[in-house]
């Protein structure tokens, strides 16, 4: 939440106990659910998405849900570890047909 923090965006946050009817409720896949879910001017963000990407996202406007990024990839935003080399990781785009495509590769 620091990363969004830092790229400008409003954070509030909401603790809650029952993640999985959150996510449900937004439409992310099972196969693409992470720690975190937001929602960003309409949008569902999912996982350790970066900033910039979500600023294309809103730029673009393309017809989807959301953007997700399934897991905690070592080198997303948040998942820093000193010494050790950032995976390759996808960014995925859903909608709530199940439909995914893939926004970016990081």
């Amino acid at each position: 939440m620091g990363h969004l923090r830092q790229s400008g965006f409003p954070v509030r946050v909401h603790g809650v106990s029952d993640l999985e009817s959150i996510k449900t409720r937004h439409g992310v896949p099972a196969k693409l659910q992470a720690c975190h879910t937001a929602v960003v001017h309409g949008y569902v963000i999912e996982g350790h998405v970066p900033a910039d990407l979500i600023q294309r996202l809103l730029r673009e406007r393309p017809p989807v849900t959301g953007l997700a990024v399934p897991g905690m990839p070592l080198g997303s935003p948040g998942m820093d570890a000193a010494g050790r080399p950032a995976e390759r990781y996808q960014v995925f785009t859903f909608d709530r047909k199940g439909t995914t495509g893939v926004f970016a590769t990081r």
